[in-house]
């Protein structure tokens, strides 16, 4: 094997398959999959042409690249950029898209392209799934919460005031590229917070891939080899669910865990990402998850205080106490949960657990107990 050969097999990407039958799509993991974007996108979607969503810092970072990689693949392109920040996914930012696609006048076929974090993954992607009644879409996310979460499954959607992703339609990607070499220019923060959504999966019903990641999750941070291994494991973690539970009428409300107490935590930071990130508001919900379960005696304190201590490693907040600022009062909060759409028809539904690896869903859980805890769980 000659040196060129040798390097194209050492940077072959991961491959994750994700089984939605016809409508089913590759996840690609590796790093250098910017420049080859081009070719992977006309590959399996010949003669397209797409529009770039990206916003105002991943631009500066990463869109030459992208582009260079989609003119050689001849894949024409358009820009539209955005601010960055969660306050970003709004019908207005919505509305800019839209209209940023119909005037560089992309037909059904043609491709919405999201280059960035959730952010932008979940507004471009709600875009495509409503423009011409759907186009197609391919993911790249630059984000480690990306990479291994909001990118993977077609939930789409903007936030309203009323509360987080209460807008918004499934609409499966045709591909995605998780290019490892751009989380190198991620902030520690930002990286920090999207490790959250790793150790979920652990968490959810793969406790040997959670003990794994309590020994080696120095090396993820480092890159490398533990960090495409991190991100496939968690990849095909989430393939499974959505193979099994596409719209979420099952199991898929697992990959939930945390995010019920998490988004009520953004909404009643008002989305301030300088007080609180998703990723953040995540790692604060899965500890809130555990100490509530060993609080309803469903599972013991030791499993509680064993996710504490490592979300504490790596940096992450893991109560309330480390938002900074003064957050609502417990019945505010309890207002922000009973508004998430994990509410049916006014019963609380909740992800607890039974221990490391065994969250199961937990359906009408008294207020009267959610209300106490966060009670006893507030700063204040």
């Amino acid at each position: 094997m000659n040196d060129a050969a040798r390097n194209r097999a050492i940077d072959a990407p991961v491959v994750v398959e994700v089984g939605l039958g016809d409508r089913g799509y590759d996840i690609l993991i590796g790093p250098g999959l910017l420049d080859r974007a081009g070719e992977e996108i006309a590959q399996r979607l010949p003669g397209t042409r797409a529009a770039i969503v990206t916003d105002e810092n991943v631009a500066t970072a990463h869109l030459a690249t992208l582009q260079a990689g989609l003119d050689r693949g001849g894949v024409a392109s358009t820009i539209i950029t955005l601010p960055p920040g969660e306050k970003t996914k709004s019908f207005a930012h919505l509305q800019d898209v839209v209209d940023g696609i119909l005037a560089a006048r992309l037909e059904r076929r043609d491709s919405v392209v999201a280059l960035g974090g959730g952010v932008v993954g979940d507004l471009a992607g709600f875009a495509a799934g409503i423009v011409r009644r759907g186009m197609n879409f391919v993911q790249m996310p630059t984000s480690l919460l990306a990479q291994v979460d909001s990118s993977v499954g077609g939930k789409t959607g903007i936030n309203s005031p009323r509360g987080k992703n209460l807008v918004g339609v499934f609409h499966q990607p045709k591909l995605v590229l998780a290019d490892t070499d751009v989380l190198d220019t991620l902030p520690l923060r930002e990286f920090r917070a999207g490790y959250a959504e790793v150790a979920k999966y652990g968490l959810i019903d793969r406790p040997d891939f959670f003990v794994w990641l309590e020994k080696n999750w120095r090396d993820v941070f480092a890159g490398g080899a533990a960090r495409i291994e991190a991100i496939a494991q968690s990849c095909r973690a989430k393939a499974d669910v959505v193979a099994r539970d596409e719209f979420e009428l099952g199991d898929r409300a697992l990959l939930n865990l945390g995010h019920t107490f998490g988004h009520a935590l953004e909404g009643a930071v008002q989305y301030d990402g300088a007080r609180l990130v998703h990723g953040e508001g995540v790692a604060i919900g899965m500890a809130l998850a555990h100490r509530f379960s060993a609080r309803m005696n469903l599972a013991s304190p030791d499993d509680a205080a064993r996710v504490e201590a490592h979300l504490q490693a790596v940096g992450l907040p893991w109560r309330m106490a480390d938002i900074p600022g003064e957050l609502p009062g417990a019945e505010a909060l309890l207002d922000f949960i009973t508004q998430d759409k994990k509410v049916s028809r006014g019963t609380l539904t909740f992800i607890l657990t039974h221990g490391v690896g065994q969250a199961f869903v937990a359906k009408d859980v008294p207020a009267s107990e959610v209300l106490a805890f966060l009670k006893e769980s507030h700063p204040a």
